[in-house]
């Protein structure tokens, strides 16, 4: 598989809120990076953050808008649809995918406003 088809395969995998599938993704050296936010590296350390995340947030939709890649980077536009406390969140994001020879998530940078998140209090 090339760069591109692992991060949408890697993007659609999000619903089923399964942290332990969604690590496998990443190299043991990853670094995970949700600006403004700080960066999570490791997969071990990947997978306890999305452990907790998902636990919080259950499966997202990710809504890939538009995606291109070149050679090892990909990068893609979309909504992220979750629901926190009964509200339904969607969440422009621009993310950033560096993958490996390997066909392992090597980077990964979301751009984000945390406003819509921060405005639930």
């Amino acid at each position: 598989m090339n760069a591109d088809s692992i991060v949408t395969e890697f993007c659609a995998r999000w619903k089923d809120a399964d942290a332990a599938t969604l690590a496998e993704y990443f190299t043991e050296d990853a670094v995970y990076h949700n600006i403004p936010m700080a960066p999570v590296v490791g997969k071990d350390a990947i997978k306890d953050f999305l452990t907790g995340f998902l636990g919080q947030f259950g499966g997202i939709d990710f809504r890939v808008h538009r995606q291109v890649s070149g050679g090892s980077v990909v990068m893609n536009e979309r909504t992220d649809v979750f629901t926190i406390n009964g509200t339904t969140i969607e969440l422009p994001v621009m993310g950033v995918f560096e993958v490996t020879d390997e066909g392992k998530i090597a980077g990964w940078r979301d751009y984000f406003d945390m406003a819509p998140l921060s405005a639930l209090g």
